[in-house]
Protein backbone atom coordinates (compact mmCIF):
# COMPACT_ATOMS: atom_id res chain seq x y z
CA UNK A 1 0.00 0.00 0.00
CA UNK A 2 1.29 3.67 -0.65
CA UNK A 3 0.84 5.54 2.41
CA UNK A 4 0.47 9.45 1.44
CA UNK A 5 0.84 11.45 4.14
CA UNK A 6 -1.44 14.62 4.55
CA UNK A 7 -0.72 16.24 8.15
CA UNK A 8 -3.75 18.24 9.14
CA UNK A 9 -1.85 19.99 11.86
CA UNK A 10 -1.62 21.43 15.66
CA UNK A 11 -4.64 22.54 17.45
CA UNK A 12 -4.61 24.38 20.29
CA UNK A 13 -7.42 23.39 22.86
CA UNK A 14 -7.94 25.61 25.05
CA UNK A 15 -9.74 23.85 28.63
CA UNK A 16 -12.87 23.10 26.82
CA UNK A 17 -15.57 20.74 28.72
CA UNK A 18 -14.41 21.44 32.13
CA UNK A 19 -16.63 18.72 33.91
CA UNK A 20 -14.27 19.22 37.53
CA UNK A 21 -12.73 22.04 39.65
CA UNK A 22 -8.58 21.42 39.31
CA UNK A 23 -8.25 19.95 42.64
CA UNK A 24 -6.73 16.95 43.64
CA UNK A 25 -8.72 13.76 43.18
CA UNK A 26 -8.22 11.02 45.49
CA UNK A 27 -8.90 7.92 42.94
CA UNK A 28 -7.26 10.18 39.85
CA UNK A 29 -4.55 12.50 41.39
CA UNK A 30 -5.08 15.43 39.08
CA UNK A 31 -7.49 15.92 36.88
CA UNK A 32 -5.98 17.91 33.50
CA UNK A 33 -8.14 18.77 30.24
CA UNK A 34 -6.07 17.16 27.23
CA UNK A 35 -4.37 20.05 25.08
CA UNK A 36 -3.27 20.39 21.72
CA UNK A 37 -4.89 17.72 19.99
CA UNK A 38 -2.51 17.18 16.71
CA UNK A 39 -4.44 15.34 13.86
CA UNK A 40 -1.93 12.87 11.59
CA UNK A 41 -4.56 11.64 8.24
CA UNK A 42 -1.99 9.37 5.79
CA UNK A 43 -4.18 8.31 2.71
CA UNK A 44 -3.69 5.26 1.46
CA UNK A 45 -3.37 4.15 -2.25
CA UNK A 46 -1.87 1.75 -4.20
CA UNK A 47 1.84 2.38 -4.76
CA UNK A 48 3.46 3.73 -8.04
CA UNK A 49 4.36 0.57 -10.75
CA UNK A 50 8.62 1.35 -9.14
CA UNK A 51 7.16 0.41 -5.98
CA UNK A 52 7.96 3.20 -4.08
CA UNK A 53 5.61 5.53 -2.53
CA UNK A 54 5.71 9.31 -2.72
CA UNK A 55 4.46 11.94 0.08
CA UNK A 56 1.90 14.66 -1.39
CA UNK A 57 -0.59 17.32 0.37
CA UNK A 58 -3.08 16.37 -2.31
CA UNK A 59 -6.60 13.90 -1.18
CA UNK A 60 -4.57 10.91 -2.13
CA UNK A 61 -5.14 9.20 -5.72
CA UNK A 62 -8.80 7.88 -5.67
CA UNK A 63 -8.54 4.52 -3.00
CA UNK A 64 -11.11 6.78 -0.58
CA UNK A 65 -9.44 5.05 2.47
CA UNK A 66 -6.94 7.23 4.57
CA UNK A 67 -5.88 6.44 8.32
CA UNK A 68 -6.12 8.78 10.79
CA UNK A 69 -3.74 9.36 14.12
CA UNK A 70 -4.59 11.44 16.78
CA UNK A 71 -2.04 12.84 19.96
CA UNK A 72 -2.55 15.26 23.01
CA UNK A 73 -1.25 16.20 25.72
CA UNK A 74 -2.60 14.96 28.87
CA UNK A 75 -4.43 12.42 27.12
CA UNK A 76 -5.09 8.67 27.96
CA UNK A 77 -7.58 7.79 24.97
CA UNK A 78 -8.94 8.69 22.08
CA UNK A 79 -11.94 8.34 19.72
CA UNK A 80 -12.79 9.67 16.53
CA UNK A 81 -16.14 10.26 14.44
CA UNK A 82 -16.37 9.93 11.24
CA UNK A 83 -19.55 9.76 9.14
CA UNK A 84 -21.72 8.93 11.82
CA UNK A 85 -19.50 6.25 13.30
CA UNK A 86 -17.75 6.45 16.33
CA UNK A 87 -13.86 4.71 16.32
CA UNK A 88 -12.00 4.33 19.35
CA UNK A 89 -8.13 4.45 18.43
CA UNK A 90 -6.20 1.44 18.98
CA UNK A 91 -2.58 0.64 17.48
CA UNK A 92 -1.62 4.08 16.83
CA UNK A 93 -4.89 5.55 14.62
CA UNK A 94 -8.35 4.28 13.03
CA UNK A 95 -8.99 3.52 9.86
CA UNK A 96 -12.00 4.20 7.54
CA UNK A 97 -12.79 4.47 3.89
CA UNK A 98 -14.81 6.99 1.96
CA UNK A 99 -17.26 5.28 -0.50
CA UNK A 100 -18.12 8.68 -2.55
CA UNK A 101 -17.15 9.02 -5.72
CA UNK A 102 -15.53 12.45 -6.76
CA UNK A 103 -13.39 14.87 -4.95
CA UNK A 104 -15.36 15.43 -1.64
CA UNK A 105 -15.06 17.40 1.84
CA UNK A 106 -15.64 15.18 5.45
CA UNK A 107 -15.94 16.32 8.58
CA UNK A 108 -13.70 14.92 11.50
CA UNK A 109 -14.18 15.00 15.13
CA UNK A 110 -11.56 14.22 17.93
CA UNK A 111 -12.55 13.48 21.02
CA UNK A 112 -9.38 13.52 23.43
CA UNK A 113 -10.08 12.00 26.94
CA UNK A 114 -7.91 12.78 30.31
CA UNK A 115 -7.97 11.41 33.97
CA UNK A 116 -11.56 11.73 35.29
CA UNK A 117 -13.18 11.82 32.10
CA UNK A 118 -12.53 15.28 31.32
CA UNK A 119 -12.19 15.78 27.71
CA UNK A 120 -11.52 18.03 24.77
CA UNK A 121 -12.68 17.70 21.15
CA UNK A 122 -11.80 19.16 17.72
CA UNK A 123 -13.82 19.18 14.33
CA UNK A 124 -11.38 19.81 11.27
CA UNK A 125 -12.27 18.82 7.68
CA UNK A 126 -10.62 16.87 4.97
CA UNK A 127 -10.58 16.40 1.40
CA UNK A 128 -10.40 12.83 0.27
CA UNK A 129 -10.56 11.66 -4.05
CA UNK A 130 -12.39 8.48 -4.90
CA UNK A 131 -12.47 7.36 -7.89
CA UNK A 132 -13.61 4.05 -9.74
CA UNK A 133 -14.77 2.63 -12.73
CA UNK A 134 -17.34 -0.43 -12.06
CA UNK A 135 -16.27 -3.34 -14.34
CA UNK A 136 -19.08 -4.05 -16.60
CA UNK A 137 -20.48 -7.33 -14.75
CA UNK A 138 -20.67 -5.71 -11.70
CA UNK A 139 -23.31 -2.87 -13.32
CA UNK A 140 -24.83 -5.64 -15.59
CA UNK A 141 -25.90 -7.96 -12.27
CA UNK A 142 -26.72 -5.22 -9.98
CA UNK A 143 -29.31 -3.65 -12.40
CA UNK A 144 -29.63 -5.26 -15.53
CA UNK A 145 -30.18 -3.91 -18.62
CA UNK A 146 -32.34 -0.79 -17.05
CA UNK A 147 -33.39 -2.05 -13.52
CA UNK A 148 -32.89 -4.91 -11.32
CA UNK A 149 -35.16 -5.79 -8.28
CA UNK A 150 -33.64 -8.14 -5.55
CA UNK A 151 -34.39 -9.21 -2.15
CA UNK A 152 -33.34 -11.11 1.04
CA UNK A 153 -32.89 -15.12 0.04
CA UNK A 154 -34.69 -16.11 3.27
CA UNK A 155 -34.87 -19.40 1.73
CA UNK A 156 -31.45 -20.32 2.41
CA UNK A 157 -29.29 -20.37 5.28
CA UNK A 158 -26.86 -17.59 6.13
CA UNK A 159 -29.10 -14.82 4.31
CA UNK A 160 -28.78 -12.65 7.15
CA UNK A 161 -26.02 -12.76 10.19
CA UNK A 162 -23.29 -10.74 12.65
CA UNK A 163 -19.85 -10.51 13.24
CA UNK A 164 -17.25 -8.20 14.68
CA UNK A 165 -16.48 -5.29 12.99
CA UNK A 166 -13.72 -6.27 10.72
CA UNK A 167 -14.26 -9.95 10.83
CA UNK A 168 -16.70 -12.62 9.18
CA UNK A 169 -20.32 -10.94 9.18
CA UNK A 170 -21.80 -14.34 10.00
CA UNK A 171 -19.23 -15.82 12.54
CA UNK A 172 -21.53 -14.52 15.73
CA UNK A 173 -25.09 -15.55 14.42
CA UNK A 174 -26.54 -16.39 11.34
CA UNK A 175 -30.23 -16.55 10.30
CA UNK A 176 -31.53 -20.28 9.10
CA UNK A 177 -34.07 -20.30 6.23
CA UNK A 178 -37.07 -18.75 6.61
CA UNK A 179 -36.26 -17.89 10.44
CA UNK A 180 -36.94 -14.15 10.56
CA UNK A 181 -40.20 -14.40 9.08
CA UNK A 182 -42.67 -11.94 9.93
CA UNK A 183 -40.62 -9.33 11.18
CA UNK A 184 -40.89 -6.61 8.01
CA UNK A 185 -37.87 -8.24 6.29
CA UNK A 186 -38.78 -11.00 3.70
CA UNK A 187 -41.24 -8.94 1.82
CA UNK A 188 -39.16 -5.60 1.20
CA UNK A 189 -37.45 -5.45 -2.38
CA UNK A 190 -34.85 -3.51 -3.55
CA UNK A 191 -34.89 -1.73 -7.20
CA UNK A 192 -31.81 -0.73 -8.42
CA UNK A 193 -31.62 1.61 -11.82
CA UNK A 194 -28.98 2.38 -14.44
CA UNK A 195 -30.06 6.24 -13.62
CA UNK A 196 -28.72 5.76 -10.05
CA UNK A 197 -32.01 5.76 -8.35
CA UNK A 198 -32.48 3.22 -5.49
CA UNK A 199 -35.69 2.07 -4.49
CA UNK A 200 -36.53 0.35 -1.44
CA UNK A 201 -40.53 -1.41 -1.52
CA UNK A 202 -41.17 -1.95 2.29
CA UNK A 203 -44.20 -4.53 1.49
CA UNK A 204 -44.14 -5.99 -1.54
CA UNK A 205 -47.35 -8.05 -1.51
CA UNK A 206 -50.06 -4.84 -1.07
CA UNK A 207 -49.27 -3.67 -4.70
CA UNK A 208 -51.58 -5.31 -6.56
CA UNK A 209 -53.87 -4.16 -8.47
CA UNK A 210 -52.73 -0.85 -6.93
CA UNK A 211 -49.80 0.93 -5.43
CA UNK A 212 -49.70 0.74 -1.82
CA UNK A 213 -46.52 2.39 0.19
CA UNK A 214 -47.09 1.45 3.17
CA UNK A 215 -45.17 -1.14 5.74
CA UNK A 216 -42.75 -1.95 7.49
CA UNK A 217 -38.86 -2.59 8.18
CA UNK A 218 -37.34 -4.54 10.05
CA UNK A 219 -33.78 -3.14 12.37
CA UNK A 220 -31.73 -2.14 15.38
CA UNK A 221 -32.88 -0.77 18.54
CA UNK A 222 -32.34 3.33 18.52
CA UNK A 223 -30.60 3.25 15.48
CA UNK A 224 -34.19 2.55 13.81
CA UNK A 225 -35.48 5.71 14.93
CA UNK A 226 -33.21 7.50 12.30
CA UNK A 227 -35.96 6.64 10.30
CA UNK A 228 -38.31 9.04 11.30
CA UNK A 229 -41.02 6.68 10.30
CA UNK A 230 -44.64 6.21 11.92
CA UNK A 231 -42.34 3.87 13.64
CA UNK A 232 -44.13 1.28 16.28
CA UNK A 233 -43.29 -2.46 15.75
CA UNK A 234 -42.70 -4.70 18.72
CA UNK A 235 -39.21 -4.91 20.50
CA UNK A 236 -37.49 -8.75 20.76
CA UNK A 237 -34.66 -8.37 22.55
CA UNK A 238 -32.52 -6.16 20.24
CA UNK A 239 -34.29 -6.26 17.53
CA UNK A 240 -37.15 -3.56 16.18
CA UNK A 241 -39.79 -5.72 14.31
CA UNK A 242 -42.25 -4.14 11.69
CA UNK A 243 -41.60 -1.40 12.19
CA UNK A 244 -44.04 1.01 10.67
CA UNK A 245 -42.86 2.82 7.12
CA UNK A 246 -43.35 3.76 3.47
CA UNK A 247 -41.53 3.04 0.04
CA UNK A 248 -38.98 5.54 -0.17
CA UNK A 249 -35.97 6.49 -3.50
CA UNK A 250 -32.82 7.43 -2.31
CA UNK A 251 -29.30 6.64 -4.79
CA UNK A 252 -26.89 4.33 -5.25
CA UNK A 253 -23.13 4.46 -6.67
CA UNK A 254 -20.11 1.70 -6.79
CA UNK A 255 -16.79 2.47 -5.52
CA UNK A 256 -14.14 -0.16 -4.33
CA UNK A 257 -12.10 1.68 -1.62
CA UNK A 258 -8.91 -0.65 -0.71
CA UNK A 259 -9.99 -2.94 -3.99
CA UNK A 260 -13.19 -4.10 -2.47
CA UNK A 261 -15.85 -3.77 -4.47
CA UNK A 262 -18.45 -1.27 -2.09
CA UNK A 263 -22.08 -0.43 -2.75
CA UNK A 264 -23.24 3.02 -1.53
CA UNK A 265 -26.63 4.12 -0.67
CA UNK A 266 -27.69 7.25 0.09
CA UNK A 267 -29.65 9.07 2.80
CA UNK A 268 -31.08 6.90 4.76
CA UNK A 269 -30.81 3.54 1.75
CA UNK A 270 -30.67 0.02 3.77
CA UNK A 271 -30.80 -3.54 2.93
CA UNK A 272 -32.62 -6.00 4.91
CA UNK A 273 -31.76 -4.70 8.54
CA UNK A 274 -31.52 -1.14 9.33
CA UNK A 275 -28.09 -0.78 11.45
CA UNK A 276 -27.70 2.85 10.74
CA UNK A 277 -23.52 4.05 10.21
CA UNK A 278 -22.55 4.74 6.72
CA UNK A 279 -24.98 2.72 4.44
CA UNK A 280 -22.22 1.44 2.92
CA UNK A 281 -21.81 -2.34 1.71
CA UNK A 282 -18.93 -4.43 1.18
CA UNK A 283 -19.97 -6.60 -1.54
CA UNK A 284 -18.41 -9.93 -0.60
CA UNK A 285 -19.00 -12.31 -3.06
CA UNK A 286 -21.12 -12.17 -6.32
CA UNK A 287 -22.70 -14.13 -8.99
CA UNK A 288 -24.83 -13.01 -12.02
CA UNK A 289 -27.87 -13.17 -10.18
CA UNK A 290 -26.56 -13.22 -5.89
CA UNK A 291 -24.54 -11.27 -3.47
CA UNK A 292 -23.32 -11.34 0.17
CA UNK A 293 -22.67 -7.68 1.41
CA UNK A 294 -21.75 -6.52 4.80
CA UNK A 295 -21.50 -3.42 6.36
CA UNK A 296 -20.99 -1.90 10.15
CA UNK A 297 -23.42 -0.71 12.24
CA UNK A 298 -23.96 2.86 13.58
CA UNK A 299 -22.72 1.61 17.26
CA UNK A 300 -19.52 0.39 15.45
CA UNK A 301 -20.35 -2.63 17.25
CA UNK A 302 -20.83 -5.39 14.88
CA UNK A 303 -20.64 -5.92 11.07
CA UNK A 304 -23.99 -7.57 9.61
CA UNK A 305 -23.60 -9.46 6.64
CA UNK A 306 -26.42 -10.24 3.79
CA UNK A 307 -27.48 -12.54 1.43
CA UNK A 308 -29.63 -11.26 -1.54
CA UNK A 309 -30.65 -12.52 -4.64
CA UNK A 310 -32.00 -11.29 -7.94
CA UNK A 311 -35.63 -11.58 -8.71
CA UNK A 312 -35.57 -11.31 -12.54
Amino acid sequence: MKNIKYIIGTFFIGLLFFTSCQEDDLEFGDIVTPTNIDINVTYLDDTNDDGIAEETTAPGLGSGEVFISVTADDAISYQVVIQGQTKVQQSGGVSHIFATLGNNTYPITVIAYGTGGVSSSRTVEIDVLSLYEPPQDLLQMLRGDGSRTWRIKNEAGGHFGLGPVGGDPFSFFSAGADSKAGVGMYDDRYVFTDDGTFTHIVDNTNDDPTVDPSGTVFGREVLINELGGAGGGTQNGADIENYGYEDYNETWSLSAPGGVETLSLSGIGFLGYYIGGNHQYQILSRTSNEMVVKSTDGNNQFDWGFTLIAED
